[in-house]
């Protein structure tokens, strides 16, 4: 067969599990509910690792068991999110309210501790190390000059794009005391989502679709994920506007071989996203 319509097909399949893990069981906006769902994920994520350990015997299969094992991580990461119910074990020690800045920064740290720490302890135990989920070595300065540069300009526009998102009555004065939570927003939030999309799959992806199609087939169930967003008034402008702030963030970390870069940037593109949820609740 045409090792071009291969590629295809290749980039079909995976493109096929990346929504059945990020989108159909997301861990923010699951698509089933109730028994069908956990029934769902156990189902999915014996699969996935049953399958990743039976090719792994197979020499020309190597490449794809790592991918199989790789998807297996970041379902039992989200699994882990949802259904363990630490957050509001915080919530009560704390005696907050979930729709309050501190408390919506309470979820998203404890929410990025339990998928950041799934994933590397999973990743260890598959022989995986920091270096392959883009955490350690790379070009770690010139992944920093792009995602400081990136991030200066995300904090110059948080402004007028925090009004797009629906902010309204924006002051220093009102904004500054949010400067925490926000800070442990952004940080945990772009931190989680670029190790288990980025970190978790570039390196496992490239050497079957090559680096153009990993980065998009890593984007598109990226954009999905985040199908449902209550936050922006016009959703659809919001995905597709997130397509190539993806596909920015998957080019970074491929040219740099780090994460770095594209975790602040990331971040700072989450700045006005949070400014405006804050200023919708206060």
């Amino acid at each position: 067969m045409n090792k071009g319509v291969i590629k295809v097909l290749y980039f079909i399949a995976i493109l096929i599990l990346g929504l059945l893990v990020f989108v159909v069981f997301s861990h923010i906006r699951p698509m089933l509910q109730g028994n069908i769902d956990w029934i769902g994920r156990i189902c999915l994520i014996t699969g996935l690792f049953l399958s990743a350990l039976i090719i792994k015997k197979n020499e020309n299969l190597k490449n794809h068991w790592m991918l199989l094992f790789a998807f297996g991580i970041a379902a039992t990461a989200m699994a882990i999110d949802l259904y363990l119910p630490s957050t509001s074990w915080w919530l009560f020690i704390f005696q907050v309210s979930s729709d309050t800045p501190l408390g919506i920064a309470i979820d998203k740290l404890d929410s990025s501790i339990l998928i950041i720490f799934s994933i590397l302890i999973l990743n260890k135990v598959s022989g995986g190390t920091l270096e392959n989920l883009f955490l350690l070595k790379g070009n770690v300065c010139k992944s920093l000059k792009i995602g400081i540069i990136a991030f200066v300009i995300c904090v110059s526009g948080a402004y007028f794009v925090a009004q797009m998102f629906g902010a309204q009555n924006l002051s220093l004065s009102r904004v500054i005391p949010w400067i925490p939570f926000i800070l442990i927003f952004i940080i945990g939030n772009a931190l989680n989502e670029e190790i288990m999309f980025r970190g978790l799959f570039l390196r496992k992806m490239e050497p079957i679709l090559g680096r153009l199609l990993t980065n998009l087939v890593i984007a598109i169930p990226f954009v999905l994920h985040h199908t449902g967003v209550t936050y922006t008034q016009n959703a659809l402008m919001f995905l597709l506007f997130l397509l190539p702030l993806s596909l920015a963030w998957g080019f970074i970390a491929q040219k740099t071989d780090s994460i770095w870069g594209s975790f602040l940037f990331h971040a700072g593109t989450d700045i006005p996203v949070i400014i405006a949820i804050f200023a919708v609740l206060i």
